[in-house]
Formats: structure tokens, sequence, C-alpha cells
């Protein structure tokens, strides 16, 4: 493999094998597919919390839905200001920026429990729509009811759906942004006829006021005062009203999608993530707030308390119209809800996995957990644990969907407080860093006062502390799930690190990769078009040339290959797994996973190779006319001079005999220069 033999004059050199390093998919999506992705979890929550919330506070919940959906604008500008300081801005990356290892272990706890339970809350939800269709259809044709209650019925749903997705997560089957884009056109379809057609139902027919939100108004369950039940504070307003938000908040749910996907947000990468978040913020507003209006104004009372677990089923039954259209628009509703409650299990998976990776780069997990699949190459063990977890939550609950909604609202509080916390905290320690801000930012003298940032911290924190008190199942549930987890870190930590396996404390970016060892580069073999563009990477601190190409270059017009030579390499006879392992090392993973994220930064793809060759030059230059690629990118030597070495770029040329191609090449240094220079015939 180490010998690149010469060819004849006018042939291209033949290369033996070559490592294909796999990892995240690194194909970038519009920020119409990438709102579709975030939709399919935060959507979700319109099937749901409605009737969650009205169990809770009344007839007036539709207001504090509202509410709530208007202040996830300013949750996601939150999201917005991370991202733009870390492409992978989540919660865990934030806040062990911002406050350290321990906070950041205690979020990714809370977060951790917000996944667990995205997965049952999503699939029960839909278990029990199902239910309520196949009994109003079994109704309509004079046949009996189903055997077990609909609780049991979502229950069982719910596993088989989680199991599914735990076997194509594991398998590899990715849950496409094409897929999550038809999802959410239909899901626009089903919204704008029931939108309209409650429009007509209420100009016809007349509907029922929904009452303000006043103290005289809320009427609190036995259940949703928790310990403040028999205490003065919620006899006063401003509490009162923290309390009915707090009972909303699951609305703001899927949030940290919003940090999942931005990786792959395609360039200009800000801009799109700004569209992506005003996006899902007029659509889940339309959605989620409106359907709790139309339940309370058109659905009678009597008939609403049967209904809260569906109520958008309930609503399909209450409109205009013969009998059997609306109870087709209901299999519709149910369609659609299966669809995109069935995504959001999905998208908990996929999230929980992508977090628990990020918390065992930095060495807190040990690596077996974290290996990949010898098939597939996904972290199967992660997925397997959550899915666990899930369907043990699922089993627990009895399907039991407001149970299940109130201990979802404890992940969602406490996380999105301690980002939002982490991100304030990061506007004093790291003030010039480049970012987007979220509005409303005071000068003091040197000093900028993040006054925006700071309202919305103290928010989250007073929602996240009313919750603490009122939800008493949620809480003891909840602080056990953090605590458990949070010991398991620190143990796991603990015990990594003391074993003597590294970790990857001193570079928190390092990417796991599947090597494919393949042969025959060409091309086709690499899935790129003739006519890319060859970047070499060598030094994980020095690609400043990798991102000046990549800010210069139109994906639809060519590809971008980033290529390691390395010098050292296996012999001929070695088997191919222990050859990838040997050229794709430690030093040249972590080249790699730079190149990564430099591509996730720009928004842009690329695609890796990874070599080896007693002469760098000469095997970039084999790949190049290969590959027949357009240019040749270099960084600059830190041993020679940029004359020495465009001299050595010409001599190994010359001795490849390359006669098929002209080939030009720039050498770029991290000042930004650069010198062009053509290798003829």
């Amino acid at each position: 493999m180490s010998d690149l033999r010469l060819r004849q004059p006018g042939e291209t050199p033949a290369l033996g094998r070559f490592v294909v390093p796999a990892t995240i998919m690194l194909s970038f999506v519009s920020f119409w597919r990438a709102s579709a992705i975030v939709l399919s979890d935060l959507g979700s929550s319109a099937y749901y919390v409605g009737g969650i919330a009205e169990q809770k506070v009344g007839k007036a919940a539709p207001w504090f839905v509202l509410g709530i959906m208007l202040f996830s604008y300013a949750v996601r500008a939150v999201y917005i200001e991370s991202c733009s300081m870390f492409t992978r801005g989540g919660v865990y990356k934030v806040v062990r920026e911002a406050m350290g290892g321990t906070a950041a272990k205690f979020s990714v706890s809370a977060l951790m429990f917000d996944y667990v339970l995205t997965g049952p809350i999503s699939a029960v939800s839909a278990g029990l729509y199902l239910a309520s269709l196949l009994n109003q259809l079994a109704g309509a044709f004079g046949m009996p009811q189903l055997p077990l209650s609909p609780p049991l019925i979502a229950a069982a749903f719910a596993i088989l759906v989680i199991s599914y997705f735990w076997w194509t997560n594991t398998v590899g089957i990715p849950f496409s942004s094409t897929r999550a884009l038809r999802v959410m056109q239909i899901t626009t379809v089903m919204v704008v006829i029931l939108v309209s057609w409650c429009l007509l139902t209420i100009a016809m027919k007349g509907y029922q006021p929904v009452p303000a939100p006043t103290l005289a108004n809320l009427k609190f369950s036995d259940d949703a005062l928790g310990w403040l039940k028999g205490t003065p504070f919620p006899g006063v307003a401003v509490i009162a009203i923290g309390i009915g938000l707090g009972h909303s908040l699951l609305a703001m749910s899927g949030e940290e999608s919003l940090a999942q996907v931005y990786r792959e947000i395609e360039a200009p990468k800000r801009k799109n993530l700004i569209r992506t978040g005003l996006i899902i913020f007029g659509y889940s507003l339309v959605f989620t707030a409106l359907v709790s209006f139309f339940a309370v104004m058109l659905i009678p009372d009597d008939q609403r308390q049967q209904v809260q677990d569906n109520l958008i089923s309930g609503i399909a039954m209450v409109l205009i119209g013969r009998h059997w259209l609306k109870l087709a628009f209901q299999c519709f509703v149910v369609l659609v809800g299966v669809l995109i409650l069935s995504a959001a299990v999905n998208t908990s998976l996929i999230g929980s996995n992508g977090v628990l990776n990020r918390v065992a780069e930095d060495g807190v997990l040990p690596d077996w957990v974290c290996q990949p699949h010898k098939t597939y190459g996904t972290s199967h063990r992660l997925i397997a644990i959550v899915a666990a977890l899930q369907i043990a939550t699922v089993v627990l609950s009895r399907g039991d969907v407001t149970l299940l909604g109130e201990a979802y609202a404890f992940g969602v509080a406490w996380s999105f407080a301690m980002k939002a916390l982490g991100v304030t905290v990061l506007r004093f320690t790291r003030p010039d860093a480049e970012r987007w801000r979220v509005p409303l930012n005071i000068k003091l003298g040197t000093t900028e006062l993040p006054l925006g940032l700071i309202i919305i911290t103290t928010m989250l924190f007073i929602l996240a502390g009313l919750n603490l008190f009122t939800k008493e199942a949620a809480t003891v549930g909840g602080v056990a799930f953090t605590v458990v987890f949070f010991v398991l870190f620190t143990v796991s930590e603990h015990y990594h690190k003391r074993g003597g396996e590294e970790g990857n404390t001193a570079d928190n970016t390092l990417d796991r990769f599947r090597l494919e060892c393949r042969r025959n580069l060409s091309p086709e073999a690499l899935g790129v078009r003739p006519g890319s563009i060859l970047v070499a990477v060598h030094d994980a601190d020095q690609l400043d040339h990798l991102q000046k190409a990549l800010a210069h270059h139109d994906p639809s017009e060519a590809d971008v290959v980033a290529i390691s030579a390395s010098e050292s390499g296996p012999g001929d006879n070695v088997p191919d797994d222990q050859a990838a392992q040997k050229i794709v090392d430690a030093w040249e993973t972590r080249v790699f996973s730079r190149a990564v994220a430099v591509a996730e930064k720009e928004g842009k793809p690329i695609s890796l190779i990874g070599l080896a060759a007693a002469d760098g030059y000469s095997a970039l230059l084999a790949a190049a006319a290969t590959l027949q690629c357009s240019r040749l990118v270099l960084a600059a030597s830190t041993k020679e001079s940029v004359r020495e070495q465009e001299q050595d770029v010409r001599t190994s040329w010359r001795k490849r005999q390359i006669q098929t191609m002209e080939l030009p090449v720039e050498i770029i240094s991290r000042s930004g220069t650069f010198t062009s220079f053509t290798l003829e015939r």
C-alpha cells in the first residue's frame, strides 16, 4: 500500500487501499428541511398539551398555552445565540463551557429525563388517538368496543413504536430530512383543513367563550398545586399565573432538537438558523395554540372531559357537516398524529444518542458504551439504554399521558433554565466571542449588560421552581432520575480516569469514526463528482486553508475532499480492518474530527479519505489525478518557505509522470495569503 507504483507515461498513477472515515452525515439540509425535523418533535405537543393543561387549570388553559408558545420564541433566541457560538451548541456543551463539568452533568441529567419522557408521551398519545378512533369506528359499524382500556392499548402501542425505532436507529436506517418534510407537509394539510373547518363552524354555529386567565377563572385540580395546596400562595395572582404557565410548559418541548439539527443546516448557516427559528415559532404557535382554543370554543364542556386525551379527534367530531365526513377527517387526524408523534419518538432516540456521545467525548462515559456496532457503525449500546428506559417508563405509567406530561415538564424546565444560565454566564466570561446576541443589551461603560438574557433566564428559573413545588410525582421522579444519572456520570468519569483511560478532555470534539478500507480509488468509489477540490489535511491545528476553501466553494458545482496522507502505513498483507486502524490512528482521527467540525461550521459537505505513502506529495498528486480533481489546496508549510514548498510539489509532479491533466495548486497560509500555480502536462 505504501508504494505508489509508477505507471507508463500518459497514464494515471494507481493507488492501492484507502480508508474512508465514516461519521455523521455530512450532507447539509435547507432551513425548510431543518424546520421539518424540529417540528416533528415540537409540533407533536399540539396533540396532548391542551388536554393536560385544562385538567390542571380549567377552561382558561388555552391562554397559558398561548403564553408559553409566545415565550418559546425568547427561549429559541437563547438557542440561536448558543449555536452561533458552538456548532454543537446543546445544553451540555454550553453549560460545561460556562460553569464547568459538575453543572454540565446536572444539566444533561435533567435533559436525559426530558428525552426519556419524550418517547413515551408521544407514543402513548398516538396510541390514545388510535384507540379512540377504533372505538369510534366500532360504534359506527355496530361492532363491540375494544376489550382493553384505551390507556393499556396506548401503552402496548407505545412499546411497539419505541421498539421499532430502537431497531431502525441500531441498524442505522435514517429518518431523513425528506421524510420529515413529507410528514410536515401532510400535517400542514391537516392543520389547514382543521383551522378552516373550525372557523366555518364558529361562523355558522357560534362558540363558547374562553375565560380570561384571571384568578377567578382558574380552577386548579386537586393535584395541580402539589405542596402549595393549602397555602396562601395560589391565591396570589402572579403566582397563580406562574402555576398555570408551568402546567403548560411541555408545549415548549423540542427546543433542544434545534441545537442538534444546527450541525446539518446548510450555508449561510446562521441566517438559515434564524429562518428555521422563525418557521418553527410561527407553525407551532398557530398549530398548538389554536388547537387548545378550538377545543374549548367548540366542544361542549361535558364532552370535552371525555376527549382530553385526544382533543383534536374530539374537535373533528363536533364540526359542522355529515357524520361520515367528520369520521373520515378524524381518521386523517389520527393518521397524521401517528406519523408526527412517532417521528417525535425517533427524534428523542436520536437526540439522546447525540447528547450521550457529547458526554462520552468529554471522558465521562467508558469507551465500550459508545463503541460503534461492528456491522452498522451505530452507538447501539447507548440507543438500547435509552430505549429500555423509555419502555420501562411506559410500563410504569400504564399509559397515563397526564402523568407522563407532568414528569416531562420537569426535564424541559430545568434543562432550559440551565441552558439560559450558561449562555448568560458566557456573555461575561467570553464577551468578545463571535455570536448572534439575544436582543435587549445595555452598554454600561465597557461592559454589556444582557438584559434580555437575564429576563429569560429568570423567568425559566421561576417556572422551574414553581413546577418543583406543584408537581409532586414529577418532582420526586425527576429529582430521583436526575440524581441517579448525575451519580452515574460522576462515578463513571472518576473510574474512567482512574483506570488510565484518558478520555478526550483535552480535545472534546473527537468523532467516533467507522473506518471503511476500500480499494481502487476513483470518483465513483468515493462517491464524488469528477472535478472535485482536493484539500490536504494533516495538522488538526492548521486547517485555515480548509475553512477558506469551503468558504469560497459552491457545493452545487463541485465536491470537496479532505485527504490525509500518512507517511507510515501497513504492509500489503495486513488485513483491511487492521490496515484501516493503522492508517487512521489517533492523530489522523483528531485531524478528521477537526475537518468535520470546520465543515459543520461552514454548513458545506466534505468527503474524507486517508491513505499511507512514503512520499506525501506524491500520494496527494496521485490521488488528485485519480479523482480527476480540478484543484489541489495545501496549507503553507511551517518547515520551509512557500517557494521551496512549490518546488517540492513540482518535483513530485514530474516524478509521477502524470501527463493526462493540468492541476492548479493553491498554497494558503494562516494569514490568508496564498500562492497559486499550475502543474502542467
